[in-house]
């Protein structure tokens, strides 16, 4: 395994990171897949002790704003139904598990009994057995049916990454019962040759929604033998699918429930998910069907230590002179590099691909100085990379010849990485939800963790650092998720209508909108009712699943390709190209650094070259906003607090490069890229005369205080929704031509929206509040990254008026109050 050194310049740039490592070395501990250590294993350290080594250095300790302290729990055991075969029970037996957890042996009577259920319990509670113990049984009885296929079982995940996990898991666990069960992957890196004898022989059947909707439905006669004796559906991670992509995958498992009722079958929904509130309600919303809820959690626990960390501030000035904080993104190459020294087992998980791979790329240069071995132990795990590099980094993780990996949450699904002792986090995932799955990567083979978050210079990030009930005392968001969505729903009922032509009877099954679409879509001349039979078709010859892009990505993913040689390196979702593969952007990819020569929209190519830059880049943008309806609005004294829907039109006008590792600001470089125009959901406020003159906020620091609420608000919301600020937008306008007064803003960045302006919407005291209180307690004088700027900003963080946003805050919640 080849890796590259970092870019010139950024050696200099290292001497800023500090990092003292440890001098020693503890022995790495094996990759176990059972209950309990191996007697050989070698002693771990405890997490406490990890953590007074990662504070030994100097200044160090003061970093630490937090230590959480959650204790071991002890198991509570139960006994398996008694329909459960026994041969399924020794299966499990040899596998080391004696005796089921109560939510397991629970989880798998209301399976059994035909009830759906959702397992909501903490990772590594074994909520894989809780359904693949019925599943096993079920396909056992299945396969001695004198005649047909027997039962059939389709599992999704929302990555492919997990369902291969997963697969392996199935084959280990079934591999006494024999050929009975056929466990076997079907998705987009299924060999062509190899998808004929999963359609024909294939029992346990693991795919993603993805290949769900575009490949599996709108083929379904091939599937014919499987669905007719499809007994149960399997969705893990089920807390991830919200916001757009839960409202699209929702709409996915209604068409499998209408095909299936075509094929005479009803299958069981067994849903899995480590953190989620209101499961049950959420698991309904998900499938259309009432869901019961198993959230006891009755298996044992390690102690975990998690620390909140927020970096030191600099000597460096940002924008508008701001003190600016060490990079949550150097913090976490320090750490994962002292880690690594230790011989600790670690993952660090950062929010971008980029991050992922400069932390790795940092640590190994790091280390290199240490004992050059030790570089070659860490790497870096993303989306967009091939599919042979995705297998060959999880079978050396899997296998202990990897250290350390610094990982986006491709990697934070269930994947099964025993012997993990420590999790860094560089930056609020976007919610607690994430942040609990990720913490909960460590420890799963029942030893102690050590779970950090690393603070990023951002209002959130500083809020949560210095608040810790935020996160230690409060439950995990509820799912958000809108299948009614318009522009969810239009294109799966186009879909469906190509599967088998859509009648009376499935109006109830797509939700209650479907009646007020289906003229939309007969006079679009997409669909076309038929009198003789009163049903609904498909009129084009282009496939219908292509209308509905349900990741939410904007379209085809731009493929980044090597001018010189012709070698697709990765590919970009189509709506985050314009911001990171325009022409000039630096581009990182397994540890090598490219700039993007030419980025071609017609044919969804970005050229890329090898470079060194000494150079980061950034995209800034305009954006206008129009609002198109008003649901429903509040007042708030002589102001309005409204919900309604918006048109957004965003256009990238060009980029800064700034220095790697401080952030300084080098330059900015004009671009000539199409606008691309969003109708959505928002919130907005509006403020009058009156109460601005009550906050003492004069027209000329007016810009500058809505500006500042603004980025804050976006910053704070993902505490009150299940989202993260990409998945948000903010406009901020001194007088708005539709309200004709100072309004802000803030919207779903979705087509249709997602949810998260009506959750704002609904808890705009609460969220309000937490944003004056954030931008009130920060130290700095005039405003910087903790507080009031934000690195999204298309205007370069101009014009900001710190004390002018708080004032303007107070007044308004005070006339909310009234």
């Amino acid at each position: 395994m080849a890796f590259n050194h970092l870019p010139a310049g950024v050696h200099d740039a290292l001497e800023a990171l500090s990092v003292t490592p440890v001098t020693h070395s503890v022995p790495m501990a094996k990759n176990l897949r059972s209950e309990r250590p191996s007697a050989s294993a070698p002693e771990r350290p405890s997490p406490g002790a990890v953590l007074d080594r990662l504070a030994s250095g100097p200044s160090r300790a003061a970093r630490i704003t937090h230590t959480e302290h959650l204790p071991p729990r002890p198991g509570r055991h139960a006994v398996w139904p008694d329909r459960i075969r026994a041969e399924v029970i020794a299966a499990v037996q040899t596998a080391g598990i004696a005796h089921p957890w109560a939510h397991q042996a629970l989880a798998a009577e209301h399976a059994l009994d035909g009830d759906s259920v959702v397992v909501a319990t903490g990772t590594a509670s074994g909520k894989s057995l809780a359904y693949l113990v019925p599943v096993l049984s079920t396909l056992l009885d299945g396969s001695e049916a004198p005649n047909g296929r027997g039962a059939t079982t389709l599992y999704l995940a929302p990555t492919k990454a997990l369902a291969a996990d997963q697969c392996r898991s199935v084959k280990e666990l079934s591999q006494p019962l024999g050929t009975a069960i056929r466990p076997a992957v079907y998705d987009g890196d299924t060999p062509f040759e190899e998808r004929e004898w999963v359609r024909q022989y294939g029992n346990y059947v693991l795919t993603n929604p993805d290949m769900l909707h575009r490949g599996i439905l709108p083929s379904h006669p091939r599937w014919s033998s499987f669905f007719k004796a499809l007994k149960y559906v399997v969705i893990d991670e089920c807390h991830t699918y919200r916001g757009v992509f839960g409202s699209h995958v929702a709409q996915v498992l209604r068409r499998l429930r209408r095909i299936c009722a075509r094929y005479g079958s009803d299958p069981v929904f067994l849903l899995a998910s480590a953190t989620s509130a209101e499961p049950a309600v959420s698991a309904q919303r998900l499938t259309g069907l009432p869901v019961v809820e198993v959230a006891d959690d009755a298996s044992p626990r390690g102690e975990l230590v998690f620390a909140l960390w927020e970096p030191p501030l600099t000597e460096m000035q940002g924008e508008k002179g701001a003190p600016v904080r060490r990079t949550a993104t150097a913090e976490t190459a320090d750490l994962l590099t002292d880690l690594a020294v230790q011989g600790v087992r670690s993952v660090a998980f950062v929010r971008s691909r980029r991050g992922a791979e400069l932390i790795s790329v940092i640590a190994q240069e790091r280390l290199a100085e240490v004992d050059r071995s030790l570089a070659r132990r860490v790497a870096a795990y993303r989306g967009g990379y091939l599919s042979e590099e995705r297998r060959a980094l999880e079978a050396a993780l899997h296998s202990g010849e990897l250290l350390g990996l610094a990982a986006t949450t491709a990697l934070e699904l269930g994947i099964d990485v025993s012997g993990l002792d420590a999790v860094l986090i560089a930056g609020y995932p976007g919610t607690r939800a994430s942040l609990w799955q990720q913490a909960g990567r460590a420890g799963r083979s029942g030893q102690g963790a050590l779970a950090v978050l690393v603070a990023r210079d951002d209002p959130l990030d500083t809020y949560l650092v210095h608040h810790p009930e935020a996160l230690f005392d409060q439950p995990v968001e509820s799912t958000v998720l809108d299948p009614d969505n318009p522009y969810v729903l239009a294109p799966h009922l186009c879909a469906a209508a190509a599967e088998i032509p859509l009648t009376e009877p499935d109006l109830d099954l797509f939700g209650p909108a479907t009646g007020e679409l289906l003229p939309q879509l007969e006079a679009a001349k997409l669909l076309r009712r038929r009198p003789a039979t009163k049903a609904w078709h498909w009129t084009r010859r282009e496939s219908a699943a292509d209308l509905a892009d349900i990741r939410g990505e904007g379209g085809s993913p731009v493929q980044v390709v090597e001018a010189g040689t012709g070698r697709l390196l990765g590919t970009v979702d189509a709506g985050s190209a314009h911001t990171s593969v325009h022409d000039g952007a630096v581009h990182l990819h397994q540890g090598r650094t490219y700039v993007v020569k030419k980025l071609d929209l017609d044919d969804n190519v970005a050229l890329v070259e090898t470079a060194n830059p000494t150079y980061s880049t950034t995209a800034r943008d305009t954006t206008a906003i129009s609002i198109l309806e008003t649901d429903v609005e509040v007042p708030w004294g002589d102001g309005r607090l409204c919900y309604g829907s918006v048109e957004v039109t965003n256009q990238v006008v060009g980029y800064l490069r700034r220095r790697l590792i401080t952030g300084e600001v080098l330059g900015e470089t004009k671009l000539d890229l199409p606008p691309r125009t969003l109708r959505t959901r928002a919130v907005w406020w509006t403020v009058t005369e009156d109460q601005l003159d009550a906050a003492r906020v004069n027209p000329e620091i007016l810009g500058g205080a809505l500006h500042a609420a603004e980025h804050a608000s976006i910053g704070l919301l993902p505490l009150f929704a299940t989202c993260d600020r990409w998945d948000i937008g903010g406009v901020s306008i001194p007088l708005h031509p539709d309200t004709l007064l100072p309004t802000v803003f803030v919207y779903d960045g979705h087509p249709g929206g997602a949810g998260f302006a009506e959750r704002a919407f609904h808890t705009a005291p609460e969220w309000l509040a937490a944003t004056r209180e954030a931008i009130a307690s920060c130290e700095c004088e005039a405003g910087c990254p903790s507080c009031i700027q934000s690195p999204k900003c298309g205007n370069g963080n101009e014009p900001l008026h710190k004390r002018g946003a708080v004032r303007l805050l107070s007044v308004l919640l005070g006339s909310a109050a009234g």
